[in-house]
């Protein structure tokens, strides 16, 4: 009787252990601020991406993956929560108004967002670490603007150069920016990595932390959150980089030497992550992720044939680069044309661990599996923005107050201020030239309505009248 308890209770230890090392290890690539064509395999004939490429060539690249903001704070929140930004009242980039950076006077008071995203939200750290995950998150946070909302409170084991700021004084050590220090934001100098060598880049560096981040923790699952602060102004890579694209002919798009350094940097940290994952033996059991937090800045690099870039929401601001990587699970070279948005991440990756759904909190997310594996499609009417507030100039977008929807190939935007609507056939006509509202009032006002239901729906937050605007100011 013993002996067959003893039996069973080894076959049971070795079944859960079989089950957790099935598991898969995450690498969550976040690049801030690049643009859908900014990497070979999207078609940019001046920087260079090989191991980018690569991943595309083993993995899954998305052709209609989305943003949820056209800045960063908002797309990050999307990601960290399965929520639509406007649901969150996060709906621009953390901590400035952007009406405080306009002169002349608005037709709209913008909506006051919030400026730390909640510890209330069960972010999607927080659910893989209740599955038995080691957590960490290196580089970029920008989802709050007071300390007590750094990753340690939002899921994350460690955190690895995550502050408030949205992006670095400097990309070389020591990393010192022109910020206002105070004592209630101890962190506004950025100087997360108070230890380094002189020259050291911050690219590189955050991939060296990665490394050591995987090597540690090469006998447990793990989701490492590499949220690069490049490419993000200011615009610096290593000399002999930007020297290389310098001597290299322009490209039809692209031109800016220094950019092209930067792409290359995080292109050369992808590799060198990756290969570690093969040489610990974990490549064929980690899921590798991809993209952007929104479009490229417009005065760095083009989109092109895409409209707009970084900041507004035509499709160059909020359409990005996205690939998955999941061995023996994902064809290799695999292309999809269905719509995704970064909510969808989080339902998806506890589908990927076997971790339980969380509906209430990933709501308005959906698990991709189907599209990955290839076997359905996902469920969805359309994709949402809302975006109450003006971009400031600290952005060359332009955005002001509007809400967007995409549902097939129909996208329609609506103006608060002037209350005009734009609708494109994104299918048809992607560099959206042309405007088909005043020749398609019916399909208009479906959109129009759909789009309404949906503010209601998520209650975001809205801007006012501004009763000491006058016409013509």
């Amino acid at each position: 009787m013993h002996l067959l308890l003893t039996i069973a209770l080894c076959l049971g230890l070795c079944s859960n252990e079989s089950v957790a090392a099935k598991r898969p290890n995450v690498v969550f690539f976040l690049v801030d601020d690049l643009g859908w064509t900014d990497l070979e395999c999207y078609g940019s004939d001046y920087y260079e991406t090989p191991n980018v490429d690569r991943l595309s060539k083993e993995g899954m690249l998305f052709t209609d993956a989305y943003a949820a903001g056209c800045v960063c704070s908002p797309t990050r929140v999307s990601i960290l929560t399965g929520k639509y930004p406007g649901r969150l009242h996060i709906t621009h980039a953390i901590p400035i108004q952007g009406a405080e950076r306009i002169k002349q006077p608005l037709p709209l008071i913008e909506a006051i967002y919030k400026k730390n995203l909640p510890l209330e939200e069960f972010t999607v750290a927080e659910a893989l670490k209740a599955g038995g995950y080691t957590t960490a998150t290196m580089g970029k946070w920008h989802v709050c603007w007071d300390s007590e909302f750094y990753p340690k409170h939002q899921g994350f084991d460690l955190n690895v150069g995550g502050n408030n700021m949205g992006n670095p004084g400097n990309y070389f050590f020591p990393y010192n920016g022109k910020w206002r220090m105070t004592r209630k934001h101890p962190y506004t100098h950025w100087n997360t990595l108070p230890n380094g060598k002189p020259g050291e880049y911050l690219t590189d560096r955050l991939t060296v932390e990665a490394e050591q981040f995987i090597e540690q923790n090469k006998e447990r699952p793990f989701f490492l959150y590499l949220s690069y602060y490049s490419v993000h102004t200011p615009l610096q890579a290593p000399k002999e980089r930007v020297v290389k694209y310098e001597k290299k002919p322009k490209g039809e798009r692209h031109k800016n030497a220094t950019y092209a350094a930067m792409v290359e940097s995080v292109d050369r940290s992808v590799g060198r992550v990756m290969a570690r994952l093969e040489k610990l033996g974990l490549a064929k059991n980690t899921v590798v992720i991809f993209t952007s937090d929104n479009g490229g800045h417009g005065r760095i690099t083009s989109h092109q044939p895409l409209r707009g870039n970084k900041g507004n929401f035509y499709e160059g601001g909020i359409r990005v680069p996205l690939i998955v990587k999941w061995p023996r699970v994902i064809k290799p070279a695999s292309t999809c044309t269905v719509p995704v948005i970064s909510t969808d991440y989080y339902p998806t990756l506890l589908a990927m661990t076997g971790q339980p759904a969380r509906p209430k909190q990933h709501m308005d997310g959906r698990n991709l599996l189907p599209l990955l594996k290839q076997t359905g499609t996902v469920k969805r009417e359309a994709l949402f923005w809302h975006y109450p507030n003006y971009i400031g100039a600290g952005h060359p977008g332009g955005a002001r107050p509007c809400s967007v929807i995409r549902s097939g190939d129909w996208k329609l935007i609506e103006s608060f201020e002037t209350n005009r609507l734009e609708l494109f056939n994104l299918k048809e006509d992607l560099g959206e030239q042309n405007d088909l509202a005043a020749k398609m009032p019916a399909k208009t006002k479906a959109l129009q309505q759909q789009l309404a239901a949906w503010r209601a729906e998520a209650k975001v937050q809205m801007p006012q009248r501004n009763p000491n605007y006058k016409v013509g100011e």
